[in-house]
């Protein structure tokens, strides 16, 4: 449940071919009964966790097929989720605000159908033992991330409000390397959501300190992750994402119910993971996901447009970005 960014540059030109719904790939459809089933993808941002247990539930428990469609649900590889969403290869993805706003302002056609968790659970983590406990504790330490311009711009904004100085944070790239790790090597600190990997250090005795973007700024309070799909999709079969969304909203809310129930599928469709992580966190989670929004999925044009005006105070917007484009409520269960 690392956070990541899609590459924009390789997302403009799977784009500019043609952002494709199911016109760019071979209708196909499976029969249940007597029931004709679309055949339709949905695939991960990462490798299965807990902000995926809504899909799942709805696979396991049939509201994918009670809505017509027979779901498979996949790995995103190489390519990663965006691209694949906005080129047409997988009908539905899962995403994350920030890489959809600079996705969109690159002319990428992707929209954010549905918000996973309602609000923002990352932050930056750090064993206790190292004494980070404010954005002024920053200085002098080093930071292990993937890469982004928006790592550093999110460390510095934060530090500001302690008049503190980014250029004395050492700012390293580790890549796909696992947080634990990482700061028992040469990492002091990370970005991680807490629902996964800090449920995994309560589980390990390991004590976190955590310093919450929420914290600092509302305007970082954004979506992460989100349910995806592309504007042609939108624009040429909005029966399917309509039946696709009405079926994740059942499986989250199954999951907000029923946690220890919606882990047991997890696990079943992940055998991999571990089985305690998987409960714990599910726990943690289930209260999230829908928060204090009106119904799990809603998004506010609030939300989208304070974190694309961050992004543009902090010169990581090349572009115009018009956040009404960027998601839609239109297909969530009234």
């Amino acid at each position: 449940m690392n956070k990541f960014l899609p590459l924009l540059t390789s997302l403009f030109l799977l784009a500019g071919c043609g952002a494709g719904g199911t016109n760019e790939k071979e209708e196909s459809s499976k029969k249940d009964g007597n029931k004709e089933l679309k055949k339709v993808s949905v695939v991960l941002d990462w490798t299965p966790n807990t902000n995926h247990t809504g899909l799942y539930v709805a696979k396991e428990k049939g509201y994918f097929k009670e809505q017509g469609l027979d779901v498979e649900i996949i790995m995103p590889g190489e390519a990663g989720a965006d691209k694949l969403v906005a080129s047409g290869k997988s009908e539905f993805g899962v995403s994350y605000q920030e890489g959809i706003t600079q996705a969109r302002v690159q002319g990428v056609p992707i929209v954010s159908l549905a918000a996973v968790i309602q609000h923002n659970t990352s932050g930056f983590a750090s064993p206790a033992a190292k004494n980070i406990k404010t954005p002024k504790d920053f200085e002098g330490k080093t930071y292990g991330g993937w890469g982004s311009p928006v790592e550093k711009a999110i460390i510095d904004s934060l530090m500001k409000k302690e008049n503190a100085d980014v250029n004395k944070v050492d700012i390293v790239n580790t890549g796909d390397t696992d947080f634990f790790t990482s700061v028992k090597r040469d990492i002091d600190f990370a970005w991680i959501y807490y629902g996964w990997t800090g449920i995994e250090a309560e589980l390990r005795n390991e004590k976190l300190n955590m310093v919450y973007l929420t914290e600092y700024s509302d305007k970082l309070d954004y979506y992460t992750p989100v349910l995806t799909t592309n504007e042609k999709m939108i624009k040429e079969d909005p029966e399917t994402v309509k039946a696709f969304v009405h079926a994740a909203s059942k499986g989250y809310q199954f999951a907000i119910k029923n946690p220890d129930d919606a882990a047991d599928i997890l696990i079943k469709s992940a055998p991999d993971l571990d089985p305690k992580l998987v409960k714990k966190s599910q726990e943690w989670l289930a209260d999230k996901y829908q928060d204090d929004a009106p119904r799990w999925g809603e998004q506010k044009l609030e939300i989208w447009k304070n974190y694309s005006d961050w992004m543009k105070e902090n010169k990581l917007l090349e572009g115009d970005f018009n956040p009404e484009k960027a998601f839609t409520n239109e297909f969530l269960p009234k």
